[in-house]
């Protein structure tokens, strides 16, 4: 009876003590990471990475320095940080972003965006090299214990990896060029993969997305962008192999992407979601912002920002004009974030050069957000819960507007049909129609109903891959095939070769069949 009693109270303290570790290893009950088993030094390199690139890095550069780990930052700004941990290093190369472009000029179409970026990345392959304290931190980057690499438009940056362990960040969420890389081929049956999102459940729909499916990658990694970085990056290392099989080795990617405000897909292990990592409960803000969005009343404010790339000061005049003169005539407040002074305005609109972005969208007078329509624009309003009103230009700015329409969060407006008319029918349309808020605020609550924040799980993750030497045991079996291999390409040649080989041998068979009765049939019709 003793044993039998000890036996029960054994099993009941072992399924505690399981649960337990459950809890410890879910994060649930508010159970936190572990302590590094030692400080690791970091290599950060995002030297062509815009300051909104550099806004979804930080959050982890700051939660690893915190835990006492060393980063060095390769980047295009010269900024200097309280935490004794973090070094940022500028390049001090006046290539994009350094200088602000007008992209209502430069990069309003597909090819045009391309062909910027190709420039660009080529003139920072030809150049970097050169740089005394880039040429420095390659001399040792064999010092570090892990490479992070911003994932998009970085190529030029891969001799830095040769014989490194090193992860992506994908700033721009989930890009199907870098998840066949790693071995996860996206289905263009359902996957958007176009700038402008196509409707996938119609035949023409899906024939478009498998095209240009095929057509984006070829453009970029074979025949325009990247042969001719490789061309520069081949004079300063002959005999490094080439970029695209460096790109490879990679160990993992955090994705700025999470299924609760994007599409939902299948992903690997080596993709990691963490979608939104910069965003943050709302702070207090100033007294001056808080006296004019709580002055304005039940009308409330609209805030208005055209991101960090383009400058609102690049707006053309004419629709510069059309603004003032549309809010002028709403009853809401305005907070638009200009780099310049407009001189005379109306009483209603207050000027900034800079503005505490998610804290005026997480206060519940800010009614409206008017956006160029940036992934990272767009993760904060949906964050906080606010509607938008979409004002796409380039890049993922016209498919995110897409998004926005098709999930309900806001309105989508081109500036060809862009109207004074037009801009106030759209903000009233959003404000008087509480559809627009109930679906940004549903999406809001879906997001933060997570098991653990994406910053632990990006932590996580990054200490994980040098815990086990790069990890391999999450890479793909897939990533290591050619994409003939992968598309069973090869296996369907044989086949195809059997079946005509089996024509060939069928009809020779049948010939001498045929031939065999034909003779028999002339020679007993033969007269004797």
């Amino acid at each position: 009876m003793l044993d039998s009693w000890k036996m029960l109270k054994l099993k009941q303290t072992m399924k505690w003590r399981s649960v337990l570790i459950f809890l410890m290893l879910t994060g649930i009950g508010g159970a936190e990471l572990l302590p590094p088993e030692r400080s690791y030094k970091f290599l950060m390199l995002l030297p062509m990475g815009s300051k909104s690139h550099r806004n979804v890095f930080m959050p982890l550069v700051e939660a690893l320095a915190d835990r006492g780990h060393k980063l060095n930052m390769l980047t295009s700004y010269d900024i200097q940080h309280k935490n004794p941990n973090i070094r940022e290093i500028p390049h001090g190369l006046p290539h994009y972003p350094r200088g602000k472009i007008n992209m209502f000029n430069d990069a309003n179409t597909v090819l045009g965006t391309y062909h910027m970026l190709k420039d660009n990345m080529c003139k920072m392959a030809k150049d970097i090299y050169h740089v005394p304290r880039v040429k420095e931190l390659y001399r040792k980057r064999k010092e570090y214990d892990l490479i992070v690499i911003d994932h998009l438009f970085h190529e030029f940056i891969y001799p830095f990896i040769h014989e490194m362990p090193f992860i992506t960040i994908a700033t721009s969420g989930l890009d199907s060029r870098q998840s066949a890389v790693l071995g996860n081929v996206l289905s263009p049956a359902y996957i958007p993969n176009s700038l402008d999102i196509p409707d996938c459940k119609h035949v023409f729909g899906r024939i478009f997305n498998a095209i240009v499916s095929i057509a984006r990658p070829f453009y970029w990694r074979h025949w325009q962008v990247i042969p001719a970085v490789q061309q520069e990056i081949n004079m300063h290392f002959p005999d490094l192999p080439p970029l695209l099989e460096l790109e490879r080795n990679q160990s993992l990617v955090l994705m700025n992407y999470h299924f609760s405000t994007d599409l939902t897909v299948p992903l690997l292990p080596v993709q990691v979601e963490v979608g939104s990592m910069h965003c943050r409960p709302a702070k207090p803000l100033p007294e001056d912002l808080v006296s004019w969005i709580e002055g304005a009343g039940s009308a409330g404010v609209i805030y208005f920002s055209l991101g960090s790339i383009t400058e609102g000061k690049t707006l053309p005049i004419k629709y510069r004009n059309m603004f003032i003169e549309a809010f002028s005539k709403l009853s809401q407040r305005i907070l638009w974030k200009f780099e310049k002074d407009l001189g005379a305005i109306p009483e209603n609109i207050m000027i900034r050069p800079w503005l505490p972005q998610q804290d005026i969208l997480g206060h519940p007078n800010v009614k409206v957000f008017i956006s160029h329509g940036g992934l990272l624009s767009l993760q904060e309003t949906l964050y906080h819960g606010t509607p938008i009103v979409v004002l796409p230009l380039f890049g993922d700015q016209p498919g995110n507007g897409g998004r926005v329409v098709a999930n309900g969060w806001g309105l989508s407006v081109n500036y060809e049909n862009l109207s004074e008319d037009l801009i106030i029918s759209s903000v009233k349309e959003i404000i008087n129609n509480p559809k627009y808020k109930e679906n940004a605020v549903k999406t809001s609550r879906l997001y933060k109903d997570q098991l653990n924040s994406p910053i632990e799980r990006a932590v996580f993750w990054t200490e994980y891959v040098i815990r086990h030497r790069g990890a391999p045991k999450l890479r793909s079996p897939a990533a290591s095939l050619s994409w003939a291999q992968l598309l069973l390409l090869d296996v369907l040649a044989v086949f195809l070769l059997v079946v005509i080989l089996s024509f060939f041998i069928l009809q020779w068979i049948f010939k001498k069949v045929l031939g065999a009765v034909f003779d028999q049939n002339c020679l007993k019709r033969k007269p004797e």
